[in-house]
């Protein structure tokens, strides 16, 4: 007798639960490299606009935007990873990400594309000092020959270090 549970009709078990094992993650450089946040989580790609300067803000905040009516925090990911501060150019965007109740923008270099990663192509993260916590990276992503640092951008967004959303007592 199985303990696993019925696939709906017409999909066989080995099928459901490989799909369900799939993850999408969109691709975008900092620098030489290349990370992967959860595209479940991305609302729009925007090209770069020059942020309301904020006052006493991190200087990894930038500003923020008025994106029809709502006023994003706009976050660049170069300064908030300690690497050499960034020139803006024509390939440089904005990735629009929606995080909790909140909507986000995060400055990067640039996108490259969607990338379906199966769990086989995902590697631990090596312990190691780094200016992102060892918490807020998921995996290492190996696809061909490219290594994708996964970034679990919620929990980064969400930190007390950003202080983009209010922490709450639970």
């Amino acid at each position: 007798m199985s303990l696993q549970t019925a696939a709906p009709a017409g999909a066989t078990t080995t099928a459901a639960s490989a799909a369900t094992s799939l993850r999408e993650f969109l691709a975008f450089k900092l620098g030489p490299e290349e990370y992967g946040i959860d595209i479940l989580r991305v609302q729009e790609i925007r090209s770069y606009e020059e942020p309301t300067r904020i006052a006493n803000a991190p200087p990894f905040i930038k500003g923020v935007v008025n994106l029809r009516g709502v006023i994003v925090p706009i976050v660049d990911m170069r300064l908030k990873f300690n690497l050499e501060s960034a020139a803006y150019d024509s390939f440089t965007v904005v990735i629009v990400l929606n995080i909790g109740q909140r909507v986000v923008g995060m400055v990067v270099d640039a996108v490259s594309d969607v990338i379906t990663l199966t769990p086989e192509q995902l590697r631990p993260v090596p312990e190691f000092n780094s200016a992102i916590e060892s918490d807020h990276l998921l995996a290492i992503g190996s696809i061909d020959q490219r290594m994708l640092i996964l970034v679990d951008i919620e929990k980064l967004m969400t930190s007390a270090a950003m202080g983009l959303v209010e922490q709450t007592l639970q």
